[in-house]
């Protein structure tokens, strides 16, 4: 899968520099992926919340952050929407949010 806006993420973890192997951990799995179906991301990521809109709540670093993603199946494109701690992430619309 592509993933569009890295760069999104790379900000995130220099100002959260733990967040930082978790992530690059999850962009390695996510760019050897190629994902079809919202199940293909459920059997590989068990604990990855599907949305509506082709959105998906990733947990990263033992659920310490939150990423969440738009996926393009036919594309094989992954859209950054949200990348933030858990109490950042209990202060948004999930279904909504996108990046500044």
């Amino acid at each position: 899968m592509r993933i569009i806006a890295v760069s999104q993420l790379k900000n995130f973890w220099q100002r959260y520099p733990d967040s930082e192997q978790p992530l690059l951990a999850w962009i390695d799995e996510a760019r050897k992926a190629s994902w079809s179906t919202p199940s293909d991301i459920k059997a590989h990521f068990t604990s990855a919340s599907i949305l509506k809109s082709r959105r998906v709540v990733f947990n990263i670093k033992g659920n310490d952050f939150r990423l969440i993603v738009a996926v393009a199946y036919r594309f094989g494109a992954i859209y950054i929407k949200f990348v933030g701690t858990h109490k950042q992430y209990d202060a948004i619309d999930a279904d909504t949010v996108e990046m500044e």
